[in-house]
């Protein structure tokens, strides 16, 4: 027991002395990208005007909307999905037909979105907004198989072309 404690004891001592490293607290290259992929700048005095928009935009592409705070410029949204996967359900045949047991499959998904607007530091008179798409994937068995944020370019291109069109249309009265 006193082994057991004095290891112990050694180490806390020594985690203790670890330092953090200099660039620990810095975004990696791959996180920069990600980033700019998720935000755009936009031209407009009214950030109410914007979150309603992109609340617009978000019920056209089938998201029930969740929660908004215009307070803070905060709005999040989700919609529930298929995620069967056919090459996912082949090699669940696969498998079974080889060892008799039948693995999981993907089952369900739920699709979280926040949207998030705030006041440009450096364009006075624009506000920045940005979007991250996540999902949670349940699998046949009712159990959580993964929980991911979604990074296809194409979903953050796709939404901010809908968005600018619909800013631009409000801006204009058209």
């Amino acid at each position: 027991m006193r082994k057991l404690s004095a290891m112990f004891v050694l180490s806390a001592f020594l985690a203790g002395c670890v330092s953090i490293p200099p660039d620990a607290f810095k975004l990696s290259q791959s996180s920069l990208e990600i980033r700019k992929m998720q935000t755009r700048k936009f031209e407009t005095k009214d950030e109410v005007e914007l979150l309603s928009a992109g609340a617009a935009q978000l019920q056209d592409m089938g998201y029930l909307i969740d929660e908004t705070e215009k307070n803070v410029g905060l709005l999040v949204a989700s919609k529930d999905a298929d995620a069967t996967d056919g090459g996912q359900v082949a090699a669940m045949i696969a498998v079974a037909i080889l060892t008799g047991a039948a693995p999981p499959i993907d089952k369900t998904q739920k699709i979280r979105v926040c949207f998030v607007t705030i006041p440009s530091s450096t364009h006075p008179g624009s506000y920045l907004a940005r979007i991250t798409f996540q999902r949670i994937v349940w699998n046949d068995r009712g159990r959580i198989a993964r929980v991911e944020t979604i990074q296809d370019p194409e979903i953050y291109q796709d939404f901010f072309s809908r968005l600018s069109k619909s800013v631009f249309l409000e801006a204009n009265q058209i």
